[in-house]
């Protein structure tokens, strides 16, 4: 488990995040901090470009927002991505390889310059463990 400091700033307990315009506000519960940061190279995360960290299901607490929210799904339809509908910012998402945690968008995070975060590794969202079979 990798602690992510940001700024000199260690980011634990419940979290503020919201999507780019305010319409969308969820809190995360964060008790070891911002852990296991990552990019991923699947053909969606390509595209969306964020840098994302993971919650159990629980841990996340939307606010306000819920009838802002899109979901998106591609391929097996199993990972659900929410985003915005009027500023367009992914906030968070039900994961296929675990779909109880979701995954969100350290961007979100208020107070937080996630482009600050070094060394960010990147899963290999192409080979995705669930199309192994195995």
């Amino acid at each position: 488990m990798n602690l992510v400091e940001v700024d000199g700033i260690a980011i634990n307990s419940r979290h503020k995040a919201s999507c780019h315009c305010g319409a969308v506000r969820f809190e995360i519960d964060l008790p070891h901090g911002l852990v296991d940061v990552r990019r991923c190279d699947c053909s969606m995360c390509q595209r969306r470009g964020a840098i994302a960290a993971s919650v159990p299901l629980l841990s996340f607490h939307l606010i306000t927002g819920a009838g802002e929210l899109n979901m998106y799904q591609f391929n097996t339809n199993t990972a659900k991505h929410y985003f915005c509908r009027t500023c367009g910012i992914y906030t968070h998402h039900q994961q296929r390889s675990n779909p109880k945690e979701y995954g969100f968008n350290v961007a979100c995070l208020e107070g937080i310059n996630a482009l600050k975060i070094e060394a960010i590794p990147t899963t290999d969202g192409i080979n995705h463990p669930a199309d192994s079979g195995v």
